[in-house]
């Protein structure tokens, strides 16, 4: 078993609060030392309360899914004897009310394209490489939401 750690920190700077304008900026701070400035959405809340350059929860959790989908990929691809020189997802989330009719991330499509040197593989087996790495995931493992790998766009 392993715990993995995040620090979210946010001040209320003065502002009322009570009247709901406040801003959602605030940072995650991890382990290894980095700090990322993060804010809720600017669809979920209004400017100017919302810091719009900022990572919000929806987009670091569609990030999550792909970066572990990668991940396991690249490390697939590796055991099989495959060399990937580039990997690159444009992954994107969908909002929608879930079965019990509440606010959910209820799908995640994952676009990898990915770069080979010298042997690459057929489709049936990419198709595979890609099935295993989503079974394998441990954040795909950890959600109700649907995750689709597309790799013909």
């Amino acid at each position: 078993m392993s715990d993995y750690q995040a620090t979210v920190r946010w001040e209320r700077s003065g502002a009322t609060f009570t009247d709901q304008r406040y801003s959602r900026a605030h940072t995650w701070a991890f382990d290894g030392g980095l700090t990322v400035p993060a804010s809720a959405s600017p669809h979920v809340v209004a400017r100017p309360f919302t810091l719009e350059a900022a990572v919000d929860p929806e987009e670091a959790f569609v990030a999550a899914l792909s970066s572990c989908h990668m991940l396991w990929f690249l490390s697939i691809a590796a055991a099989q004897g495959l060399v990937v020189d580039r990997y690159e997802d444009r992954a994107t989330g969908v909002m929608a009310k879930n079965a019990e009719g509440r606010l959910a991330m209820t799908e995640v499509t994952l676009r990898p394209v990915v770069r080979w040197a010298g042997r690459e593989p057929p489709p049936e087996a990419l198709e595979a490489l890609h099935a295993r790495a989503h079974e394998e995931c441990f954040i795909a493992n950890s959600v109700k939401t649907m995750v689709r790998v597309k790799t013909d766009d």
